[in-house]
């Protein structure tokens, strides 16, 4: 009598479905936390009191080609599916570097493309509307500004009180912390030699800083 081929038998790579659960919360651990988790990790998430129950599933995992390990606390590899991940969230960005900006007494300055750096995408909330300028001066120096730092700043962000940022007073930009308290707007810099701003005629926000790039 011919037999029938058992479809139901399991393939020789195929994973059980606890090594799925285990393998499918490396995968969740490594993309929320860069890293993987240790064996103590693993037995609390899946309620087991002995390394070996875990230990068990990992090797199978590793023979079937899933996970690399190392002898180390947290010795598995990143997964290829992670690493792929992790690279186009953190993909770069070319961001325009529109020249200097004083951070010292004002002065003005024209607004041109000087060259672009490439910027890490989880650095920057607006792409478009993104934009680097050089610091000149010592006026902000007090909150860790100095003299040749890039700062990021953002055209689509809503400036707020005490807001560092990127502003055009009286025809000449600065970059200075934003006040706006009982009425009165100014812009103060983070430095005790040097005076605060009050615009005379107009003040116009070109952006927000949102960070600071700095080379040595």
């Amino acid at each position: 009598m011919k037999k029938t081929p058992n479809n139901s038998a399991k393939k020789p790579n195929e994973l059980t479905k606890k090594q799925a659960a285990v393998l499918q919360f490396i995968e969740n651990y490594q993309l929320k936390n860069g890293g993987s988790p240790t064996l103590k990790e693993m037995r609390i998430k899946f309620k087991v009191s002995s390394d070996n129950s875990i230990l068990k599933h990992l090797k199978a995992l590793e023979h079937k080609g899933h996970i690399q390990r190392s002898d180390t606390p947290r010795g598995i590899k990143m997964l290829d599916s992670i690493r792929n991940k992790l690279d186009m969230a953190n993909e770069l960005i070319k961001i325009p570097l529109m020249g200097e900006v004083a951070a010292g007494p004002t002065s003005t300055e024209e607004e041109n493309v000087v060259g672009y750096y490439a910027i890490d995408s989880s650095l920057i909330k607006h792409a478009k509307d993104t934009f680097l300028l050089r610091i000149r001066g010592d006026s902000m120096k007090d909150i860790g500004i100095y003299e040749g730092d890039l700062v990021i700043a953002d055209r689509k962000l809503e400036p707020k009180h005490k807001d560092i940022v990127v502003a055009l007073v009286d025809g000449e930009n600065t970059v200075k912390r934003y006040i706006s308290k009982g009425g009165v707007v100014y812009l103060k810099p983070e430095n005790k030699n040097y005076q605060p701003i009050f615009p005379r005629a107009e003040l116009y926000f070109q952006g927000v800083v949102t960070g600071l790039i700095r080379t040595f």
